[in-house]
């Protein structure tokens, strides 16, 4: 009873409620005066025919395309307002205009500092391909001499995230999808408040969607008040608008422009196991050493623009090019993507890896939401003799989304593509890996809502050291995983398959 009068009396349900109540209102006025003046009904149903057009010929998936046009045609008099409130991935104006003014702000810094994309890589194809492709879709440059450490554990990453919090001398900057209260928080939030204490410039960015349910609305006042600059990414509102859907999801860390980490871990004890939920939680993630650290610094600085009220110069807080470098071999393109554009730079990073592999390319994603787009290029992939390999987790921590997730099993396995579950439990890790040469690390999940909705970040990389390290945490996960076979997904029941192909229809808003 009291957890029942705790979430009423919760911010989550205020909103909720506020919405259906508004979503009901609309849909109640709009009938009404559609019944009562035949006017009215025409307008609207001859705006739902406009909208449809602009929908089919707007540069989009095929998926959002089509459940766009099922809603609107089903509800002629209704459907095309809720496109145009829910429909046009809408960013608000003062973000935008921030947006584009620290995308700006960027590009001027960029193309002062392009010296590796002078160099010529058409030695190496697969190199070539995807600098000049993280150059056009957001002006990511590529850095030589990084070092790189991969953590197959989200306990490992926190130990390490441990080491480094304690060193900081200068400023530490953090940004995460969810931070939640508990033994991961509580004792790094001890670190953060005794550097802030010593004068380190301590900054910290969190969803609100993702830490809604975990921290008080006053809390980035509680942080502020201590000493630790806090923003609260795009608060959550009780508005029928389409930008509360533009979350935050990146995680960063970067530590005095030394150190960054990036990788699917959040701030909540599952992530590192002291808390269990769905079984086994298997995270992995990244740390960066050298010039690369940069573009980790500039992102998070970018993302701090947009709700800040003075600007803070990126230059205040990168290093000097040293001129002796540190022989580390390989190759590093950090990126980001933001919603406000149109690069996808996310699926760009996934496309380029599936279209330029030779011998395989496997992957793990907690949640598996492909439009045609993705899937033909899966079926290319293995059309051209690539071991295409999917890992997805074996106890779901969202049963619709899981069910999306199995709807893709059956044609997918079909193509060629092994499909394997992570046995254990809840496999939430973002990493590809392509023919012992180049893997991806960081927040984007194999979806709808991280290739087009989210802000997303992470890190390719190309013959460096830690890329027998991420294959042997592969070999790891495929022996304790379940290879799911066809033969499994046709015993699948018919109600089941049938809701797991309405959901399917719907996966773009899932």
């Amino acid at each position: 009873m009291n957890k029942i009068i705790k979430f009423l009396k919760s911010k989550t349900f205020y909103i909720a409620s506020a919405l259906l109540i508004q979503l009901i209102a609309l849909f109640l006025l709009v009938t009404y005066f559609s019944q009562r003046f035949v006017g009215i009904y025409y307008i609207l149903v001859l705006l739902s025919w406009i909208v449809s057009l602009r929908v089919i010929n707007r540069e989009s998936d095929t998926s959002s395309k089509m459940l766009w046009i099922l809603l609107i045609m089903s509800l002629p008099f209704f459907g095309g307002l809720v496109y145009l409130l829910f429909g046009e991935r809408k960013i608000p104006k003062a973000l935008m205009i921030q947006d584009r003014q620290a995308y700006s702000d960027y590009k001027i810094y960029a193309t002062r500092n392009i010296e590796l994309m002078n160099e010529s890589h058409e030695d190496d194809y697969v190199l070539d391909k995807m600098v000049s492709m993280a150059w056009s879709n957001g002006f990511f440059p590529v850095y030589k001499n990084c070092k790189t450490i991969y953590f197959p554990s989200g306990e490992e990453q926190y130990k390490m995230f441990i080491e480094e919090l304690v060193k900081a001398k200068d400023f530490i900057f953090m940004e995460f999808f969810i931070i939640n209260k508990g033994v991961m928080w509580n004792t790094i939030l001890q670190i953060l408040l005794d550097k802030a204490s010593e004068g380190v410039d301590v900054r910290l960015i969190y969803d609100d969607a993702g830490s809604i349910t975990y921290l008080d609305p006053d809390y980035p006042d509680w942080l502020n008040a201590r000493g630790i600059k806090t923003h609260l990414f795009n608060p959550m509102k009780p508005q029928l608008a389409m930008q509360m859907n533009n979350r935050d999801h990146r995680k960063i860390l970067v530590i005095d422009g030394k150190v960054a980490f990036t990788g699917g871990c959040n701030i909540s004890d599952e992530y590192i196991n002291t808390k269990k939920r769905f079984g086994y939680w298997k995270d992995m993630g990244i740390m960066i050493s050298g010039e690369a650290v940069e573009m980790f610094t500039i992102s998070f600085l970018q993302i701090w623009n947009y709700q800040a009220e003075t600007n803070t110069p990126y230059e205040e807080f990168l290093l000097p090019h040293k001129k002796t470098k540190i022989p580390y071999n390989g190759y590093v393109i950090p990126f980001s993507d933001s919603p406000t554009d149109e690069n996808d730079t996310g699926k760009l990073m996934h496309l380029n890896m599936i279209n330029c592999a030779q011998d395989y390319f496997w992957i793990t994603t907690p949640y598996l939401i492909l439009d045609q787009e993705m899937i033909s290029a899966l079926t290319l992939a293995i059309s051209n003799g690539v071991d295409v390999r999917i890992v997805v987790p074996g106890i779901p921590d969202k049963k619709m989304v899981y069910e999306v997730t199995k709807a893709n099993f059956d044609i997918l396995i079909k193509k060629g593509v092994k499909i394997y579950e992570y046995t254990p439990g809840f496999i939430h890790g973002k990493v590809a890996l392509a023919d012992d040469r180049s893997a991806l690390v960081g927040t984007v999940n194999m979806d709808f809502r991280s290739y087009y909705l989210h802000y997303e970040c992470g890190v390719w990389v190309h013959d460096v050291d830690c890329i027998k390290d991420i294959k042997d945490d592969f070999e790891e996960i495929f022996k304790a995983s379940h290879l799911v076979t066809l033969e499994e997904c046709m015993k699948t029941n018919f109600i089941v398959r049938t809701y797991r192909n309405v959901l399917k229809v719907f996966s773009p808003i899932l």
